[in-house]
């Protein structure tokens, strides 16, 4: 999806191949096919598998009812080298709620088991805890994708190729971050983040976004207190499992900020919690997931 070339895409291309990465072919009885990213790097990323079987399990349920809250566990590594097929199960619909469970699969194998629970609107009691952080705003912070441009000369090969890949989303850092050189601190972290452009005006969309990029930073926010950097290959890590709460309507065209911090780490797994907030302060979805987090052993 993403285009290669020596021009580069445009922010509402860069969108647009977003949204139609998200997008399913219906093959019928409730089975689905993903696309693939073009030039990808090999590994499905996790927050894509998770987008796309939550939207094959949208698809079946009434457009009126919404996701709440879907949990993840991630089976075996995706490859970009093949589509993903999604089988989803109705286990249930009742007169406020719907549960499906979807199997992501590749060359006959589960790669990704979802369960997703949607409702239908509805009012309730109302409260929030916590408040959302006094940080600075995004407009005050240098965009990640200068940082990274101006790390790529120092790494070579696929890395650089990471560092100097157009996306989608922007993320805005309120901490100083160094991916090549980073310092030991507390596993906490705060990031602003929206898409590069606008997205359509449908709250699945606006849902699967979410889901998409909130498996980025969490698994980074369990090495702050290690010093340890993916970038300089000293790192071994997977995704095991991933869980969201969808609290209240957002735009993720629309910046939002997002709280990471990794209260546990031991026995090769960390657990790491995110909280996302709209720019009002209002608390719209919060996540959790456990990651396998290893020492790269040296190849000597």
């Amino acid at each position: 999806m993403f285009q290669s070339g020596h021009s580069s895409p445009t922010p509402e291309q860069l969108v647009a191949d977003l949204v139609l990465l998200l997008d399913l072919q219906p093959h019928g009885g409730d089975r689905f096919t993903g696309h693939r990213r073009k030039h990808g790097l090999g590994r499905v990323f996790g927050g894509q598998v998770i987008a796309q079987a939550l939207g094959a399990a949208r698809r079946t349920v009434e457009d009126k009812r919404a996701v709440h809250s879907l949990h993840a566990y991630f089976l075996r590594p995706g490859t970009e080298d093949q589509e993903i097929e999604f089988r989803v199960k109705r286990d249930f619909d009742g007169r406020s709620f719907s549960n499906r469970r979807v199997v992501a699969s590749q060359a006959g194998q589960p790669i990704l088991n979802l369960t997703a629970s949607f409702q239908q609107p509805q009012d309730g009691l109302s409260h929030q805890s916590p408040s959302m952080p006094d940080v600075p705003p995004p407009e005050d912070i240098e965009s990640d994708a200068v940082i990274r441009r101006q790390l790529a000369p120092q790494v070579d090969g696929q890395m650089r190729d990471v560092l100097l890949r157009a996306r989608p989303i922007d993320f805005r850092s309120v901490e100083t971050r160094d991916w090549l050189e980073p310092v030991k601190r507390e596993a906490l972290s705060h990031v602003w983040f929206r898409t590069v452009g606008s997205l359509p005006d449908h709250d699945a969309i606006h849902r699967a976004v979410l889901a998409y990029a909130s498996d980025f930073q969490l698994l980074s926010t369990s090495l702050m207190p290690h010093g340890l950097s993916f970038h300089r290959g000293e790192i071994k890590a997977a995704s095991l499992d991933h869980a969201i709460w969808f609290h209240d309507s957002f735009r993720a065209d629309e910046w939002l900020l997002y709280v990471t911090d990794s209260p546990s780490a031991g026995s090769a797994r960390t657990f790491n919690r995110g909280q996302i907030f709209s720019r009002d302060g209002r608390l719209v979805a919060s996540v959790a997931q456990e990651g396998m987090v290893r020492e790269a052993r040296s190849q000597s």
